[in-house]
């Protein structure tokens, strides 16, 4: 399964995340699948790849709670809303 979450970078005290696609059985720093964004909490600066975002959404990654309120933030998810009228197609 994969997740979106935060990949710790920076130095000491001076804290930056880049926000990544990797399998749920790495550990934080272990080798991520895809850098989607990057986000810098102490100069609240945000960058977002919303193209694959949602396509590792689509795919059915699963964001974790801190990376969903950062998306959400950035209005990510009013891009994702599955339509119901919509049938797939083998």
């Amino acid at each position: 399964m994969v997740k979106l979450r935060l990949k710790r970078c920076g130095r000491k005290q001076r804290a930056v995340y880049r926000i990544v696609a990797i399998d749920v059985r790495s550990r934080r720093e272990g080798r991520d699948l895809r850098k989607v964004g990057f986000f810098d909490p102490i100069n609240s600066q945000t960058y977002l790849n919303v193209p694959l975002i949602l396509y590792f959404l689509e795919k059915g990654a699963q964001p974790t709670g801190t990376v969903y309120d950062i998306s959400k933030r950035a209005e990510v998810f009013t891009e994702f809303l599955p339509n119901p009228n919509q049938t797939k197609v083998n």
